[in-house]
């Protein structure tokens, strides 16, 4: 018999999505606009607790796109890019005709190198092109080095925006990821902590850049009682119907932190006695992550096999698991860009596997991931 998938992190409704829908329809808000994306935002804005303005929007992609024209992004500039990070972090500097210039990872964080990102400012800039922006990302749910990075970026004058897609309930010494970039970025994709089914958000620190990002994203329409436009617009805006999912998932965002948070401390407590496994966790305390999704890596010098070996094995017994990112410089579309760092993110990408993560996982799923896990693992030692 087969059984049931489990998911590497599947959407989880907390009940009160469908009464916000529901307004909607009983009320005939179905357009792009209403009151559940007032409130959304507003919640949004509640949660984050840093005097901030957030819009809602289609995507965190769209957010990303909107965030680097309001940082006055154009064509011919040279955008920073963290390599190591799903392509939605560096397809929009593409889509304003810029160049994305790719930083490698530190091993403690697994995000931007301050050094490597110094080393690259002074190139660049050297060679007659000091970057326009730093996109920073927090992977996997776990804070960038804050600190360091936006040292190195105040010391050039160069803008973060913080794509904090992966983030939203993790903090860095006490303040919520989504307050410290210039301009920063969430996503409520299917597989995140919260999700609207699809949708994102921009988190400016003005109202005037909120108004801005809204105006870009309902077509950039001028003030006029017929349809006028001086700028180009986009259909970014989330929908009140979408928004209102958002509403119900927001009610349950810190529950849904803590179950990720708990299925994370379940793999450490599994992998504690495992040789050769490292599972990925906060360097100091100064770290919180959501732990979005729990990740390890596997030496195949101590252990004898793969993460794609485990890959595939759970992949036979219906778990889902996956990869670590490829790197943005190792991408075909990507490769011909420049690339400052060593091989930390290409040894990340070659040795690390996502496991199921989801806040909707049961006692009894991870009692099959253990009894899983231990047939692959005890088959090690049984080679050995």
């Amino acid at each position: 018999m087969i059984q049931s998938k489990i998911w590497l992190s599947s959407p989880h409704m907390g009940g009160n999505e469908q009464k916000f829908v529901k307004e909607a329809f009983d009320t005939n808000w179905v357009a792009p606009l209403g009151p559940n994306v007032n409130g959304f935002e507003q919640d949004l804005e509640n949660f984050l607790n840093d005097d901030v303005h957030v819009a809602a929007l289609s995507s965190g992609t769209a957010a990303i796109h909107l965030g680097l024209i309001l940082l006055g992004v154009q064509a011919g500039d040279e955008v920073i890019c963290q390599s190591f990070t799903f392509s939605a972090s560096a397809n929009p500097i593409l889509y304003l005709a810029a160049t994305p210039v790719f930083i490698d990872s530190e091993k403690e964080t697994w995000n931007l190198c301050p050094i490597a990102l110094e080393k690259a400012i002074v190139d660049r800039i050297a060679k007659g092109k000091k970057p326009k922006a730093i996109i920073g990302v927090h992977l996997y749910g776990m804070p960038f080095k804050i600190d360091e990075v936006r040292a190195v970026a105040q010391q050039y004058g160069i803008p973060i925006l913080e794509d904090s897609a992966e983030a939203l309930g993790s903090s860095y010494k006490g303040k919520r990821c989504g307050t410290f970039g210039d301009i920063s970025v969430l996503s409520f994709n299917g597989n995140k902590i919260i999700t609207t089914s699809g949708g994102g958000a921009l988190v400016t620190h003005t109202a005037k850049q909120k108004d801005k990002a809204v105006f870009l994203s309902t077509q950039a329409r001028d003030n006029a009682p017929h349809y006028q436009h001086s700028e180009v617009g986009y259909n970014y805006r989330m929908s009140n119907i979408s928004a209102g999912i958002g509403r119900g998932q927001m009610e349950v965002l810190e529950n849904h932190v803590n179950l990720r948070r708990k299925m994370h401390d379940f793999y450490q407590a599994y992998f504690a006695d495992k040789n050769g496994v490292t599972v990925f966790s906060e360097p100091n305390a100064d770290y919180y992550s959501n732990h979005w999704l729990t990740s390890i890596t596997i030496n195949p010098i101590i252990t004898g096999k793969s993460r794609e070996d485990l890959r595939l094995f759970l992949e036979e017994h219906n778990i889902e698991s996956r990869p670590l990112w490829k790197p943005m410089h190792l991408q075909p579309i990507f490769a011909q860009y420049p690339y400052y760092g060593t091989n930390v993110s290409e040894t990340l990408f070659d040795e690390g596997l996502c496991l199921p993560s989801g806040s909707n996982l049961s006692d009894a799923d991870r009692l099959r991931l253990e009894k899983t896990l231990d047939d692959f693992f005890n088959n090690l030692l049984t080679k050995c």
